[in-house]
């Protein structure tokens, strides 16, 4: 039985995980902002209200995690914002910040507090959430995209420092997922190209090989397969979930 801790683990991808890792047998901790959504999370599961951006209460977090379990097999970096929607001239800086204040720095912060209770144990496996916006770009879309970019980055380099403690890294690059964050992506994009949510939809669907969406239980297969002893000779990979991305700014 793994010890799991998903960051961002109340909804979405990150609640997907959840259940996927719960299903197979596994100790869950979820921590999220949402106190509505970490309340209804399943019976059962250890869960913190967190700000992933904010050291101090990922500190506390990682005290309480360590007291609790005595270690950690699996984190689940999985912490993201979606960020503003526009060209890179009309940005303020203030939105850069605070979508790779999440994203990226998050996924720095628990790695970093997770890394000393692995290396304890000599194992352990670390899953980040990038997006297939972190392989290609993402029109108006700078600073999710290059907190992507920096994700794999990080990643990349904790597993070259970590495998020799028996320490995996990998990152899952998911394309468009079918839910609500989707939803609000799809309405800001086609506002900002003066298109329809349709329309915007079916461009995002055609550019990849599959004609489809993913969606999150898709993911979590994915970040389940990695936190496994199946996946115990892969690290360091980017491994795209999205239909196999033919065309990243597809036009319908």
């Amino acid at each position: 039985m793994s010890r799991v801790l998903i960051t961002a683990g109340a909804s979405g991808i990150g609640l997907a995980m959840g259940q996927a890792f719960a299903t197979a047998g596994h100790q869950i901790w979820i921590v999220d902002v949402d106190d509505a959504a970490l309340q209804a999370a399943p019976d059962g599961w250890y869960r913190a209200r967190v700000d992933v951006s904010d050291e101090t209460q990922v500190a506390a977090l990682f005290a309480k995690v360590s007291e609790a379990w005595g270690g950690l097999d699996v984190l689940c970096a999985n912490a993201g914002v979606a960020g503003p929607t526009a060209r890179v001239e009309d940005v303020a800086l203030k939105d850069w910040q605070a979508c790779t204040a999440v994203t990226l720095e998050g996924a720095f912060l628990a790695a970093k507090y997770a890394t000393p209770m692995m290396k304890a144990q000599n194992a352990g496996a670390m899953i980040f959430t990038s997006s297939t916006a972190g392989i290609y770009g993402y029109p108006n879309r700078a600073p999710y995209a290059a907190a992507k970019w920096g994700v794999i980055g990080l990643m990349k380099t904790i597993a070259m420092e970590l495998g020799s403690y028996g320490i995996r890294a990998n990152a899952i690059a998911p394309g468009a997922v079918e839910g609500p964050r989707m939803e609000g992506v799809l309405a800001r994009e086609a506002q900002a190209k003066g298109m329809t949510r349709d329309q915007v939809y079916e461009g995002y669907a055609s550019g990849t090989s599959l004609r489809t969406f993913v969606t999150a239980e898709d993911i979590a297969a994915m970040a389940l397969f990695l936190g496994s002893d199946a996946a115990q000779r892969i690290s360091g990979q980017v491994i795209a979930v999205d239909g196999h991305t033919e065309n990243p700014d597809p036009k319908p």
